[in-house]
């Protein structure tokens, strides 16, 4: 491409006053390495994928961004023009170590830690919030982050500046992949439940003990109303919650529903429990599941990740009690 005839205003430009608050959206999807990325007059939207079965979308609306800046190519040649928008894949583990320059550092995962006022599957109620992802102690100064994407086949521009201090990387961008979408049935959905995020988090955790390989999700009208089951070879275990409004804020179930998923993929969506401050989980009736969490950032802002899981096919004759063929795909 010849720079000479690049046009003098970017396709793209934003500028977000806290670098923190989008490295801490982006990390909730970092379980592969590359991401396609989708710029529209709205907002960025970063999809990844593992094996077709399971998909993470994190969206960066324009009002986390003092300036957003987004025209529309008119080059007959962008495939994206006819839905407004450009697309292209990045490596996200290179754009969250670009982010990282200036010295964030990450809250505390509970993964790793336990709160003093956790006291196990039966404890929930002696939480005292969700982590606060984005306290100036735990990471670090805010830092001001420029992005632009000058055309189509350009770099992805990131300027960080600190205390003085100005940093620029440019990243590498590639043809975009073709994406399926795993599918959740809207108008078939069989469970919608709302929580606290920190909830799901520590039940996942509760349950990793058994060291599962599977995930087994019950919603019912009848107690027990929701119940997460691990299973593995060293054992089993299970966390039920009631359908008390203190522990699910909503809970839309007509009939009892089963769906089993492998743990570790469940367990790749630990970030986003770890700072999001709810989440929505809807089953469609073939099982696909989605995870929707509500983030909230800085200037009472908010940030939305979704999940999407594949249900792994009903047991038959299985020796182990483990399969790993999906139901979908």
């Amino acid at each position: 491409m010849d720079r000479n005839h690049e046009p003098d205003m970017p396709l793209f430009s934003a500028i977000s006053g806290s670098t923190r608050q989008l490295f801490s959206v982006l990390k909730c999807i970092n379980f592969v390495s590359k991401a396609q990325v989708r710029i529209t007059s709205e907002g960025l939207r970063f999809t990844v994928e593992e094996s077709q079965v399971m998909q993470g979308i994190a969206i960066l609306n324009k009002e986390l961004f003092t300036t957003y800046s987004y025209t529309a190519a008119a080059d007959g040649d962008d495939e994206e023009e006819d839905d407004n928008t450009v697309s292209f894949q990045i490596s996200l583990s290179a754009l969250l170590e670009t982010l990282q320059i200036l010295g964030i550092n990450e809250a505390k995962d509970r993964w790793s830690t336990r709160d003093p006022a956790y006291s196990g599957a039966s404890g929930f109620l002696n939480k005292g919030g969700p982590a606060v992802a984005f306290e100036h102690r735990t990471l670090g100064m805010a830092g001001r982050c420029r992005l632009s994407y000058a055309s189509k086949g350009s770099p992805l521009c990131i300027v960080l500046e600190e205390a003085g201090v100005t940093t620029t990387c440019e990243l590498y961008t590639f043809e975009p992949e073709y994406m399926d979408e795993i599918p959740l049935q809207k108008d078939a959905i069989a469970q919608k439940i709302i929580m606290r995020a920190e909830w799901l988090h520590d039940a996942i955790v509760e349950l990793s003990s058994t060291s599962p390989t599977k995930l087994t999700m019950v919603a019912s009208p009848t107690a027990p109303h929701f119940t997460l089951s691990s299973a593995g070879h060293l054992g089993s275990a299970t966390v039920e919650f009631s359908k008390s409004a203190q522990l699910l804020e909503t809970f839309q179930v007509e009939k009892r529903s089963v769906n089993t998923y492998k743990y570790s993929l469940i367990k790749g969506a630990s970030r986003a429990m770890s700072v999001a401050s709810k989440v929505s989980i809807r089953a469609d009736e073939q099982g696909v599941l989605s995870l929707q969490f509500m983030i909230e950032t800085e200037g009472d802002n908010v940030s939305f990740v979704d999940f999407r899981f594949v249900p792994l096919l009903p047991e038959e004759d299985d020796e182990e009690g483990i399969t790993d063929e999906p139901l979908l795909g």
